[in-house]
């Protein structure tokens, strides 16, 4: 069956970096497109970037645009999630999430697997 999962959660300050990393098995990887959202304590999860099949297209939630990127090594099945420029507010459990679609979306209900999520914890 599909699986995905979420590693390299962690505790780092402000102005730090982290990359997650999303491994998937039990599905042809490289057909769909692929993303991550977040969900914050207290807040509904919300969109923050997606990456389309191949890789050649992707995009991101404004509060983040600049500061993460998404990237997936098809060899691998893997997606990744570079975030820099950390801030409190960045605070979250981060799940990645497979599309139904090759293209990718804002919208969780064109999601149909999801990762348990990584707790990511930035300290001011």
């Amino acid at each position: 069956q599909v699986q995905l999962v979420e590693s390299g959660g962690g505790l780092v300050q402000a102005g730090g970096s982290l990359r997650l990393s999303c491994a998937a098995s039990g599905h042809f990887f490289s057909s769909y497109a692929m993303a991550w959202f977040r969900q914050a304590p207290g807040k509904e999860r919300e969109f923050v970037a997606h990456i389309s099949w191949s890789g050649g297209s992707t995009d991101y939630a404004s509060s983040v645009k600049g500061r993460f990127t998404i990237s997936r090594d098809n060899v691998k099945n893997t997606v990744y999630l570079r975030m820099s420029s950390l801030k409190p507010e960045d605070t979250a459990v981060y799940y990645c999430a497979r599309a139904i679609t090759i293209r990718g979306s804002y919208h969780q209900d064109e999601y149909d697997y999801w990762g348990q999520g990584t707790q990511v914890t930035v300290s001011s």
